[in-house]
């Protein structure tokens, strides 16, 4: 994917047979495992009834992770250096009114001294726009650096990044020992002014932001107060400050790198051997070490070798390592009260490239995973409340892939399939164990007292509660209203642990009523199971999408002026032009949210082969390249509009530059390309015009109406050419579904019911659903929204 598409969305990361797709306004990166053991059915996670042509799930008391939200406004946190770390202790407020000068960029020098932190003294660093301060090669101008998990992407904004779709409970753990930095208010996407003053014994740097305004992605219409202080002094102390925060999840933390790598082996289970199982899912022994006082290391031995990354045999494979503060009665699952799982699960070769890998996942687990012989290890920080107490049960589980006969289902570590099948996994029997010598780093620093720690490491991460597995959200909806979706999304009254206000889409791409695969466009049916479909349900959204977020919003408050032409207010005079009321079309943003996520059931991972079959170029992968020509068919808003799926409108000035009338984002809402169409079965290919790909794109200025032009070239594709590389387009045209029904879920707290917004926000969205399949389908496909 070319990182230089301004506000483009997306990775891809394939889980068994299903794609996760990340869709809205940002830089591409990975999407972190959002359950444990996610190869796992779904299962029901509520109750369902329904609410006029809405339906409301009730999730069961405990299916979203408790949230934990920022408490330090108007307080000054002190981290004072210890012989093994920092002590910590919260105060009233210190804050320093006169902030120095503005910051032109990032980077920081220091002329006065140098500031002592993990055992090295700093005469630069690099101040992150979003709240954080880095620390790297020990002089001069340090750059950006963000954490191994995100693939060392450089932040260029300065400071920490993580991955796009990070949870921030699980971000604060996978900072450490990344790179040196400390985590003054750690928030991705915000932005504003930093500012920054050295004295004689301290340097102080201050931030005065927003959150992320005006976009899709967007909580808010108008800029936010947030503004915090972090004063570091010569003598190592570090005091960070809150005055006036709006925003209420963020990291504060500092992380000196801990690499000495002692290690003291704290427990060491053996197990008795199986011939029945496969070697490498046959636990042998679990050995658990301290690290450096700070981390868990669990090794895991095998009777037989462990496939390592890149193998195919890993797929489906998974490992669980569980502590639980009383002995388990049955499996060890996440999610349960006193519970930590960490989860090692093999996933197969992405649609963005690479082969199969082994992703870890869990409460303060660590990313990287090691395969050794008949070993494969994973580490990880302690939960909050765990290490130097009293015992926790330690227990270990592997288990393979499910079977794939027909009418199988998986069995639970150590179970049968039916009387006769062998067992496909293996579990210890949990033992007591005493986690000597480690301590937490998450800390509840409003709590904190100078006589707690020291801490090598410490943070706290304020957060909302995690989304449930869409699956078990799907499960809970099928499961009681029956398998007659096609489409569901998702909306509530909470927010979730998410820095954007959208969401993922995800699904098993069903074959509608008739229950068949489609064939011929880039991807493949499957894993229906796991979203207790029998055959008909294809897509949905990974999560809820919170009522107060803008894209909940029937229309922009009234004076909103943006300039920003990825923001549907900077379109407020021309789209008012077409209706009666003189306002935009109403829910234009969420409209735009559910036709980009519903249109991956099909699009966008075709490949084509041209000139002469000699060659095969990718189109996508997950989204239609920008320099593709992808004009709509039935325009929804406006005359000249690109794909919901990417690519642009290129008018060819024959003279190798081109001028783009429309680009590769999807705001405000567009219609479907005729490349699309084809591939949802409503046109046949002999109505897809010729069309073509840009590459190597230069700019190279603008036209007398703004619109940018480039210099690239041109490479002609038909609809032949997508035929020869990915074959025929099955069920054809003459034969593939044209009435599609989507079911509009209300999810609902335990205890709760759906607010009056939430019911008319979702029904408005519903109503303007169908209006819209209907217009840019061009009457050739009919949309129902119905729970009946």
């Amino acid at each position: 994917m070319n990182t230089t598409m301004r506000c483009r969305r997306y990775a891809v990361l394939a889980h068994t047979q299903a794609l996760v797709l990340l869709c809205s306004a940002a830089a591409p990166a990975p999407a972190p495992a959002q359950a444990a053991f996610r190869q796992e059915p779904g299962k029901s996670i509520g109750t369902v009834t329904t609410e006029g042509d809405l339906i409301v799930l009730t999730l069961n008391e405990g299916a979203l992770g408790a949230a934990s939200l920022f408490d330090l406004d108007h307080r000054t946190v002190r981290f004072t250096p210890a012989a093994s770390g920092y002590r910590v202790t919260t105060l009233p407020l210190a804050w320093d009114t006169d902030f120095g000068p503005e910051m032109t960029g990032s980077d920081a020098t220091l002329q006065r001294f140098a500031f002592p932190f993990s055992g090295q003294r700093w005469s630069a660093f690099s101040v992150g726009m979003t709240g954080s301060i880095t620390f790297a090669g020990g002089s001069g101008a340090a750059r950006p650096v963000s954490p191994q998990s995100a693939g060392d992407r450089l932040n260029r904004g300065g400071g920490l990044a993580v991955d796009r779709f990070a949870l921030l409970q699980d971000a604060g753990p996978e900072l450490i020992n990344t790179v040196p930095a400390i985590s003054v208010f750690f928030k991705p996407r915000m932005y504003g002014t930093r500012y920054l003053k050295e004295l004689g014994d301290r340097v102080v740097i201050t931030w005065s932001l927003t959150e992320p305004v005006g976009g899709i992605q967007d909580m808010t219409w108008t800029p936010t107060v947030n503004r915090f202080q972090a004063v570091l002094r010569k003598d190592g102390t570090i005091d960070l400050s809150y005055n006036d925060v709006h925003a209420q999840d963020a990291i504060v933390g500092v992380y000196p790198m801990v690499t000495a790598g002692k290690e003291k082996t704290l427990a060491t289970i053996s197990a008795a051997a199986n011939a029945e199982l496969a070697p490498n899912l046959d636990i042998t022994s679990v050995k658990l070490s301290a690290v450096d006082g700070l981390v868990l290391k669990a090794t895991i031995g095998t009777r037989g070798a462990v496939p390592p990354d890149g193998d195919s045999a890993i797929v489906g494979v998974s490992y669980r390592v569980c502590l639980s503060s009383t002995k388990p009665a049955g499996d060890c699952a996440a999610g349960t009260s006193g519970t930590a799982v960490w989860s090692v699960v093999g996933t197969p070769r992405r649609a963005s490239g690479g082969g199969s890998r082994y992703v870890a996942f869990g409460p303060g687990v660590l990313p990287g995973v090691k395969v050794e012989g008949n070993s494969i290890t994973v580490q990880g920080t302690l939960p909050a409340g765990y290490g130097g107490g009293p015992p926790v049960f330690a227990s270990v589980a592997a288990q393979g892939p499910a079977p794939s006969a027909a009418g199988a289902t998986g069995s639970a570590p150590g179970g049968t399939m039916g009387s006769s099948a062998p067992p496909t996994g293996d579990q210890t029997v949990p033992q007591q164990v005493r986690l000597t010598g480690l301590v937490s780093p998450a800390v509840d620093l409003s709590s904190a007292k100078n006589r707690d720690g020291p801490f090598p490491v410490v943070y706290e991460a304020f957060h909302f509660g995690k989304s449930p597995r869409p699956m078990d959200l799907t499960c809970t909806v099928i499961q009681a209203l029956g398998d007659k979706f096609d489409f569901l999304p998702y909306y509530a009254d909470f927010r979730i642990d998410n820095p954007e206000a959208g969401t993922p889409s995800t699904g098993p791409r069903g074959g509608g009523p008739s229950g068949g695969a489609v064939t011929g466009i880039g991807s493949n049916q499957g894993n229906l199971a796991s979203y207790c479909s029998q055959g008909r349900f294809q897509w949905q959204y990974v999560q809820p999408v919170y009522v107060g977020a803008n894209q909940m919003q029937e229309y922009p408050p009234d004076g909103i002026a943006d300039s920003n032409r990825h923001n549907v207010a900077a379109y407020t005079h021309q789209l008012a032009e077409r209706t009666a009321t003189g306002k935009i079309p109403p829910y234009n943003y969420a409209i735009t949210q559910i036709a980009h996520e519903m249109g991956h059931r099909w699009a966008a991972f075709l490949s084509a082969t041209v000139n002469g079959g000699r060659d095969t170029i990718q189109l996508g992968p997950t989204h239609w390249a920008r320099g593709l020509q992808a004009p709509v068919a039935f325009p929804y808003q406006r005359p000249a509009e690109a794909s919901a799926m990417g690519g642009g409108v290129w008018q060819d000035n024959l003279d190798s530059t081109f001028t783009q009338l429309d680009d590769d984002y999807y705001v405000p809402a567009t219609g479907w390309s005729y490349l699309d169409l084809y591939l949802m079965g409503l046109i046949a290919p002999s109505e897809v015009p010729d069309f073509f790909i840009l590459s190597n794109l230069a700019p190279v200025g603008r036209d007398p109406n703004g619109h940018p032009i480039i210099k690239a070239e041109r490479t002609k594709i038909t609809i032949q050419d997508v035929i020869a590389a990915e074959g025929p387009r099955l069920p054809d045209v003459d034969h593939a579904q044209k009435n599609f029904n989507t079911g509009f879920v209300l999810v609902v707290e335990h205890g709760k019911t759906p607010s009056r917004e939430l019911i008319e926000r979702v029904n408005g969205i519903r109503l303007r659903w169908m209006d819209y399949w209907t217009t840019t389908t061009g009457h050739r496909s009919s949309m129902t929204a119905s729970p009946r």
